[in-house]
């Protein structure tokens, strides 16, 4: 098979690699599509890599159809089904293994580029929100930078979901034009609005952020009491001033939360809970997934691009047709 690996000095190589070798519990997928995500830039720049027993290139989502799998691995998930699946990387490659719990039913009435954008994004999601957080009433606020990335337009639409008030930012009129369209109660444009301003008129009972850096400090002085501020990357800085008596005073929890390192099993679980609850709410027409653009994998470079300079509303994917 061919694959797009990364070469000693970080450049993209669509090269030939051997087939993967399928393991007891796992299933062999010929992949049709891969979405795009920030950890595969930051794989690409040598700082995240896939962990040991995984291909060492990008690719942490795919949709496919199954080539081969045990005979237990569940119904949806049998050889000729079309399944959409988490990895823990190698992604752009023309076939993956993965542990079957990993793969589930893509949505029914979705393409396979929309199926390949959903299992990295609402995996991150539904890890945060509902199980780290443990979920929001109706009327608590929920505050999310980045709004209109793949993250943050899925994280807006299942805040909706649980009755809360969103707060989010982005960086253009279009962006924010979208995700109002989403249900969005508050979108800023973090260069000209006043962010502190709003979260502080609207203290936030949970927020998931990506960003960090300074204003994440100053944010969280005005979250509500036991109040959830949960991590998951350092876009925006590494370092920033806490007010550690707001934080005991207030028993707010400051949440590091990553994905990747999970266990194939606690991922395998997640996934079953996005077939269950998540995916009826996609067939439905009640979610959606927004493509922005889509690339053949020999564009793998054009397609991080968009990415890196931040154009997307949504999810970027390539394919392999």
């Amino acid at each position: 098979m061919h694959a797009m690996i990364l070469t000693e000095n970080r450049d993209f190589l669509w090269t030939e690699v051997p087939d993967p070798v399928r393991k007891d519990g796992e299933v062999l997928i010929k992949v049709c599509a891969a979405a795009v995500n920030r950890a595969d830039l930051m794989q690409k720049d040598g700082c995240y890599a896939s962990p040991p027993e995984w291909p060492q290139w990008c690719g942490l989502e795919v949709s496919g159809v199954v080539i081969e799998a045990p005979p237990d691995a569940g119904v949806g998930v049998g050889v000729g089904d079309k399944v959409c699946a988490l990895l823990g990387g190698g992604g752009y490659s023309e076939i993956v293994s993965v542990p079957a719990g990993m793969a589930v039913p893509a949505p029914k009435n979705l393409s396979m580029i929309e199926a390949a954008s959903l299992p990295e994004v609402w995996s991150t999601v539904y890890l945060n929100l509902r199980l780290e957080a443990g979920g929001m009433k109706p009327g608590d606020v929920f505050y999310m930078q980045a709004g209109a990335s793949g993250v943050g337009l899925a994280a807006v639409q299942y805040a909706k979901t649980m009755g809360a008030e969103v707060i989010t930012t982005v960086d253009s009129p279009e962006k924010a034009s979208f995700l109002r369209k989403l249900g969005a109660d508050c979108v800023l444009d973090y260069r000209t609005d006043d962010v502190l301003g709003a979260v502080a008129a609207h203290p936030p009972a949970v927020a998931l952020d990506c960003i960090g850096g300074k204003l994440m400090g100053q944010c969280l002085n005005h979250m509500v009491f036991g109040g959830r501020w949960i991590m998951i990357a350092t876009m925006g800085g590494a370092e920033t001033a806490i007010n550690l008596e707001t934080v005991w005073r207030r028993r707010l929890r400051i949440i590091g939360s990553t994905l990747r390192s999970r266990t194939p099993e606690e991922k395998a679980r997640i996934m079953r809970s996005l077939h269950d609850e998540i995916w009826p709410l996609f067939e439905n027409g009640s979610m959606i997934t927004n493509i922005h653009a889509v690339f053949p994998i020999r564009e793998a470079e054009q397609a991080h691009g968009v990415l890196r300079r931040a154009e997307n509303t949504g999810k970027v994917v390539l394919t392999f047709e």
